[in-house]
């Protein structure tokens, strides 16, 4: 299951990096080798080979007077070597280029399909959601690229270093003590990184906030409300609340940062420079033990030395940093999904079962479903009813499986719901819910829910002929073609609530079902439109079983049973005819809609 980040926890930054190596190596190798190729052959060349080496072999030939052709000869070995260097880079580029797009494609896609197969319960969990946003900088931010070049810049940096210092302590051992201080850098660095991290978890909910004011300001959703009310100011004291929150977050970790930063400069740039300056003068101008030729190799040395250490610190520095954002995505990978399926396929339908199911929502105070029990049989048509937040949408919460009963059972087919492939059981369901929800894609795949065959577009048609849609739909300028909302699409189109409501809906006259689910498939349809919606409905489900939601009570007449629900609670079953003839709940319920519908219809008139 998930697990919320905990600020004890340790994060372990060579862990979190050979996991996200192995994860890269796994999509493409061609990114961490191309990376290698590329950056290890130009930091040896250019830190070691030219900086150092070069410059030794060229200065000890003019100090021995060597021949000029001793002289062109190096020059020769070193231009070789230099276009040697460089055609590595470049096969290098090439290939770290190609793979970057190729692993952000294969990243995504595990993302995604992790995405889908989350318990619905992860959405209304805001520490997932807050670990969910850091997993995701792995990919918006291209940190996958970043640490396969750190790792290589590292690996590169550490060989020239290596060669370096072997060159300079050949010189004289004593230059090493000016050189060990910089040891301390990546420790400083580990520090600020962990510093950094957790300024950035704290952030994290403030940086969600104001993420959702500036994107609510520019929907389309809010902008009548947002102009005829007084919301925005109350979005903007949010908003202006949560930058204040971030303000003394900075505030909190800015004089540790500035430590640490002043701690690296000292141990990384300031003793190693002076250090060796220093004792390099001492040597060539009062013991005169250093030659001209070994005087300008360590102050070179000592320049690709700061150089290396540096980029190495900063790569250190970037790559725990990267790190700690690869243990969020490790831990969104690993969540468990607490809906596990059995082996079982649904097969056709013939009964289903509530029997003494119980439900409470995580971190709900009191049940939304308390001790339900009916029976639904194949070929009826339900209708569950009962006013806004009685448990009628928990109901098919728990068919879907989107959640589990904390106690009682669910049965299809006399077989507990729990034992069937979970995707086996939700395909039997053809389900429309309240708040459905279209997609930036052609009006036929919202229908058919993938890329249409012109069979297929035909299939689509007349399930938005059923649902009412396809009056508005095919008045459009590229009919069933067109694309819904304008976001990606000049010549897209935006529903009303209503015709977005009926293409919704038409998915159900499009597919082949066991059982039809219909969570208050009509709260956008005026009555006309609900009426028409509903007939079509009755013929196209002759024989099949359809379990019908609603606080409307006049489309629930037409039902084979009708079940009340209240506060989580069955208080009443039966037809519409016996439940009238009870004078209960629901008698009182369809006589008070009765009589606003007949006072909407007279003052109409």
């Amino acid at each position: 299951m998930y697990r919320a980040w905990n600020e004890k926890e340790k994060a372990s930054i060579v862990k979190n990096t050979i996991y996200a190596l192995k994860l890269v190596w796994k999509i493409d190798k061609g990114l961490p080798i191309g990376y290698l190729m590329t950056i290890v052959s130009e930091k040896i060349f250019s830190l070691f080979i030219q900086n150092v080496l070069f410059l030794k072999i060229l200065l000890s030939a003019i100090d021995g007077n060597k021949d000029i052709s001793t002289y062109i000869k190096y020059l020769a070995l070193f231009f070789g070597i230099s276009a040697v260097s460089k055609i590595i880079k470049w096969f290098g580029n090439y290939w770290s280029h190609l793979a970057t797009k190729r692993v952000l494609q294969g990243l995504n896609n595990l993302v995604f399909n992790k995405a889908v197969s989350l318990d619905i319960s992860c959405y209304e969990d805001p520490d997932f959601y807050d670990n969910y946003q850091r997993a995701t900088n792995v990919l918006q931010n291209g940190y996958f690229d970043i640490i396969c070049w750190n790792v290589a810049t590292i690996l590169g940096n550490t060989i020239a270093f290596a060669c370096i210092i072997t060159t300079v302590v050949a010189i004289n051992p004593i230059y090493l003590c000016f050189l060990l201080p910089v040891v301390f850098v990546f420790a400083v660095q580990i520090l600020r990184n962990k510093l950094l991290y957790k300024r950035n978890v704290e952030m994290t909910r403030n940086n969600r906030v104001k993420a959702y004011v500036q994107r609510t300001v520019f929907l389309r959703d809010y902008a009548k409300d947002i102009r005829t009310s007084n919301i925005f100011v109350v979005l903007m004291k949010r908003f202006e609340s949560v930058i204040k929150s971030n303000i003394q977050i900075y505030k909190k970790y800015g004089i540790k940062l500035f430590l640490c930063s002043l701690l690296s400069s000292l141990f990384g740039e300031f003793i190693p420079m002076i250090g060796t300056y220093a004792y390099a003068g001492y040597e060539f101008i009062y013991t005169k033990s250093l030659t001209i030729s070994g005087f300008s190799v360590v102050l070179s040395s000592i320049n690709s030395i700061r150089f290396a250490v540096l980029q190495l610190a900063e790569c250190f520095d970037e790559m725990s940093f990267i790190a700690m954002y690869f243990q969020d995505l490790r831990r969104f990978f690993d969540y468990e999904e607490k809906i596990v399926g059995g082996t079982l396929k649904a097969k056709k339908f013939n009964k289903l079962e509530f029997k003494n199911v119980t439900f409470t929502y995580p971190g709900a105070s009191k049940p939304s479903l308390e001790n339900v029990s009916f029976t639904i049989n194949k070929g009826e048509t339900i209708g569950i009813v009962g006013v806004n937040g009685a448990g009628k949408s928990t109901l098919v919460k728990l068919l879907l499986r989107f959640y589990d009963a904390d106690s009682g059972e669910i049965l299809y087919n006399d077989v507990n719901i729990k034992d069937y492939d979970v995707s086996s059981l939700r395909n039997s369901y053809a389900t429309v819910f309240q708040d459905y929800k279209n997609f930036a894609i052609s009006v036929y795949e919202n229908v058919i829910c993938h890329e249409c065959t012109d069979e297929e577009k035909e299939l689509a048609k007349e399930a938005m002929k059923k649902s009412g849609a396809w009056s508005k739909i095919k008045t459009l300028s590229n009919g069933g073609d067109t694309v819904l909302t304008r976001e990606f699409e000049e010549d897209g189109v935006g529903l009303s609530g209503g015709e977005s409501q009926k293409v919704s809906t038409a998915r159900l006259f499009a597919r082949d079902f066991e059982i039809a689910i219909l969570d208050e498939p009509s709260s956008a349809l005026d009555p006309i439109a609900e009426y028409k919606m509903y007939n079509n409905l009755v013929k196209a489900t002759e024989n099949k079983t359809v379990i019908y939601i609603s606080h409307r009570l006049s489309s629930a007449t037409l039902s084979d049973k009708i079940i009340v629900i209240d506060k989580g609670k069955l208080i009443e079953q039966g037809t519409h005819q016996e439940l009238m003839e009870q004078g209960g709940v629901y008698s009182k319920m369809f006589e008070l809609q009765a009589s606003n519908y007949n006072k909407e219809a007279n003052s109409d008139e």
